[in-house]
């Protein structure tokens, strides 16, 4: 089971940078950059719903289960 996480996905649709997002969720690049890569043990709620509102897009998009 893994679950893939798609950031780098919505931030090409929504012609967005890394940089930008962390800034607009208020997030270091480096933990953004941890997130993206799937090497995150656990994040926040809060930082999913924030990494939504910023790309305008639901956490179906972000998140997804591969077995």
């Amino acid at each position: 089971m893994s679950i893939i996480i798609n950031i780098d996905v919505m931030l090409a649709r929504r012609k967005m940078q890394s940089q930008e997002l962390a800034e607009k969720i208020g997030i270091t690049q480096a933990n953004l950059s941890i997130l993206k890569n799937g090497k995150a043990k656990a994040f926040k709620i809060s930082t999913l719903e924030a990494i939504c509102k910023a790309l305008d897009c639901q956490p179906g998009d972000i998140l997804e289960f591969k077995p």
